[in-house]
C-alpha cells in the first residue's frame, strides 16, 4: 500500500523582497517545497542580489531558489500573491494586482483602512494578515532570520494559508476579524514606532511628556475606531483603551528605554508617519478636529516625515 499522495506544490508570489518577503519566500520555497516568484522593486540593489544569487541566500548558506521578477506577472495563475510592502507603498502595485489571475491575494503589513484594498483587487479574492517573524539582511543580501521567536505565530484570516504556513516551518495562526485586528492595531504600531525612532534620536529613550503624548494619541485613534462603529479589538487593545492614560505612558516610556526594543522598530519612521496621516484624514473626514490634532502629535519627535 501507498501512503497519501504529497500536497501539490503551490503557485505563490511575494510582492516586496525586504526582510519579511525575502524570510516568507525562502521558507515556501526551501521548507514547503512551493514554486515562489520574489518581486523587487525595479532598479533596486535587492533585486540585483537576488538575480546575482539565483534566489535567497541565508547567512548560514542555504539556498532557496525562486525566481526573480521586477513586477508582478499579471497572466501567471498564481494560488496566491503575498504582499509585504508597507501600505503607503502599496499603491503602486495595486493595479497590477487588480489585474493579475491570482487566485487570492493576501495583504500582510499595517494598515488603517483595510477595506480599500479588499475593494481593489477584489473581496472575494482578498486575505489580510500579520507577520509576526524577524529577519534581518546585510549588506550583501544575505538573510538572517528569527522565526517563532518567543512563541510568536503570523495572523492569517483564512485556515488554507494558516495550514500552508505552518508546514512551510512558519507558525501562524487564524484570526477570525482580520480586517478589524488591523485597523485596531495601526494605533499601537504607530506608538510603539513613534517612541522607538524618538527614543533612539536620544540614544536613551523619550521624555514622560513625549511619552503622554503618545498615550493620549492612542486612545484617540481608538476613540476614532468606536465613533467608525467598530469595537477596539481584541480584548487586550481595549483594556488599554480603558486604563488610565498615565498607566499608558508609563508602559511607553519603559518600552522606550529598551535599546533592543527600540532597534527593532526604530526603522519604521516612514511607516508611522504613514499611518498617522491615514488616521488623520479618517478623523478630519468624520469632523472629529480634536481626535486628528491628538493622533497627528503622535509623530516621532523631530520626524524628518511630518
Amino acid at each position: 500500500m501507498t501512503g497519501p499522495a504529497a500536497p501539490k506544490p503551490l503557485h505563490i508570489a511575494v510582492v516586496g523582497a525586504g526582510q519579511i518577503g525575502s524570510t516568507f519566500a525562502f521558507q515556501l520555497a526551501r521548507a514547503g517545497g512551493h514554486e515562489v516568484t520574489v518581486v523587487a522593486r525595479p532598479g533596486s540593489p535587492r533585486l540585483a542580489q537576488l538575480r546575482r544569487d539565483g534566489g535567497i541566500v541565508t547567512r548560514k548558506g542555504d539556498r532557496a531558489a525562486v525566481r526573480v521578477l521586477d513586477a508582478l506577472d499579471e497572466s501567471t495563475s498564481y494560488d496566491l500573491v503575498i504582499v509585504t510592502l508597507m501600505a503607503h507603498q502599496v499603491d503602486a502595485v495595486l493595479p497590477a494586482l487588480r489585474q493579475s489571475r491570482a487566485e487570492c491575494v493576501q495583504f500582510m503589513f499595517n494598515v488603517f483602512e483595510p477595506e480599500r484594498l479588499a475593494a481593489a483587487v477584489g473581496t472575494e479574492r482578498c486575505s489580510f494578515g500579520m507577520p509576526f517573524v524577524q529577519a534581518r539582511l546585510d549588506a550583501d543580501g544575505r538573510l538572517d532570520p528569527v522565526i517563532g521567536a518567543g512563541g510568536q505565530k503570523t495572523l492569517m484570516g483564512r485556515q488554507r494559508w494558516v495550514d500552508v504556513f505552518a508546514a512551510a516551518g512558519l507558525p501562524a495562526a487564524l484570526e477570525p476579524d482580520m480586517p478589524l485586528w488591523l485597523r485596531c492595531h495601526a494605533p499601537l504600531c504607530v506608538a510603539f514606532e513613534s517612541v522607538s525612532v524618538s527614543g533612539e534620536r536620544r540614544s536613551g529613550g523619550v521624555s514622560w511628556s513625549e511619552a503622554s503624548i503618545l498615550a493620549r494619541g492612542l486612545k484617540a485613534c481608538f476613540s476614532l475606531i468606536e465613533e467608525q462603529g467598530s469595537v477596539v479589538y481584541p480584548r487586550s487593545k481595549r483594556l488599554m483603551y480603558r486604563s488610565p492614560t498615565a498607566g499608558v505612558a508609563a508602559m511607553l516610556l519603559g518600552l522606550s528605554r529598551i535599546r533592543s526594543f527600540r532597534e527593532l522598530l526604530a526603522t519604521g519612521e516612514a511607516e508611522c508617519c504613514a499611518l498617522v496621516d491615514d488616521m488623520v484624514g479618517a478623523a478630519t473626514s468624520s469632523n472629529r478636529l480634536d481626535l486628528a490634532r491628538s493622533i497627528a502629535a503622535m509623530k516621532p519627535v523631530n520626524s524628518a516625515l511630518k
